[in-house]
C-alpha cells in the first residue's frame, strides 16, 4: 500500500486488473444502502460484501465475514447513525480489522467531523451527493492506501488547520480532569461518581469542553485529549 496520499481531493488509483474489490456499506437510512448497493453492482470490479444499519450491527457482520474469511476491502460508513456512531465504528474496525479501509459518507462538512473521521482511521470524505465516479473513486483510491477528500470537505479542512488550534490552557483543572475520564471511556455517571459531581453536572462540563473545543462528540473529545498527551500512556500503546 501506498504510504504517501496526494493532495485532498486527488486520488491516482486505479484498479489491478481481474481485481474485484469488496464493499461493505453501513447507513441507517435503507434507501441510501440500497442506491449504493444498485450503483456498485454495476460499476466493473466491484462487489457489495454485505451491510448494516448502524455502527454496532456493522461490527457483529464484519465478525462474521472474518471467520468466514471475507472481510472487505471497504467499508462505505455513514457519520451520524443510532447505537454507534459511525466515528466510533471507524475507530473499532481499524483497532480490529487494520487492512480494511473506510471511506465516511455523511452530509456533514464541518470540520470537527472530517478531522473526528480522518483521525478515526477513514482514508476517504465524502458527501451523500457524490456522484457515483466520485464514489469509485474513493473506493479505489482506499484500496491503494491514498486519500480522497470531498472538494468541499478539503476546503474546510484546510481553512480550519490554518486557524489556531484550541489549546489545553481552554480548559479549566476541573474540565482537563473531565476529559480525561472521558478518554478512557468514562460515561457521565461515572465522571461524576470519580470526581465526586452529580451526573448532572458531569454533563454540563461534558458540553462545555465540547463548546470550548470546537467539538461534535465525546469520541472527538477523547482523540482530542490522547493528541494532547492528557492521558497517560496513551501514545505508548498506540506505538
Amino acid at each position: 500500500m501506498s504510504t504517501t496520499a496526494p493532495a485532498p481531493g486527488v486520488t491516482g488509483a486505479t484498479a489491478t486488473p481481474g481485481a474485484v474489490t469488496t464493499v461493505f456499506l453501513v447507513d441507517d437510512h435503507k434507501v441510501v444502502r440500497s442506491g449504493l448497493a444498485a450503483f456498485l453492482a454495476t460499476e466493473p470490479g466491484m462487489r457489495v460484501a454485505g451491510e448494516a444499519a448502524d455502527g454496532r450491527r456493522a461490527l457483529d457482520e464484519l465478525a462474521v465475514l472474518e471467520r468466514s474469511g471475507d472481510l472487505p476491502d471497504v467499508v462505505l460508513m455513514d457519520l451520524q447513525m443510532p447505537a454507534m456512531d459511525g466515528v466510533t465504528a471507524t475507530a473499532e474496525i481499524k483497532r480490529r480489522w487494520p487492512d480494511v479501509e473506510v471511506v465516511a459518507v455523511t452530509s456533514f462538512v464541518e470540520e470537527s467531523r472530517i478531522r473526528a473521521a480522518l483521525e478515526a482511521g477513514a482514508t476517504g470524505y465524502l458527501l451523500k451527493d457524490a456522484d457515483a465516479d466520485e464514489v469509485a473513486d474513493a473506493i479505489r483510491a482506499a484500496v491503494a492506501g491514498e486519500v480522497h477528500l470531498d472538494p468541499v470537505a478539503a476546503k474546510a479542512l484546510t481553512a480550519a488547520l490554518r486557524a489556531p488550534r484550541p489549546a489545553v490552557e481552554a480548559l479549566t483543572p476541573r474540565e482537563r480532569d473531565v476529559v480525561v475520564l472521558l478518554a478512557t471511556g468514562g460515561t457521565n455517571r461515572e465522571i461524576g461518581r470519580l470526581l465526586g459531581v452529580a451526573e448532572r453536572t458531569a454533563r454540563t462540563h461534558v458540553s462545555n469542553i465540547l463548546a470550548k473545543l470546537g467539538l461534535a462528540s465525546r469520541t472527538q473529545a477523547a482523540m482530542w485529549a490522547v493528541r494532547e498527551g492528557l492521558v497517560p500512556g496513551a501514545g505508548q500503546e498506540q506505538a
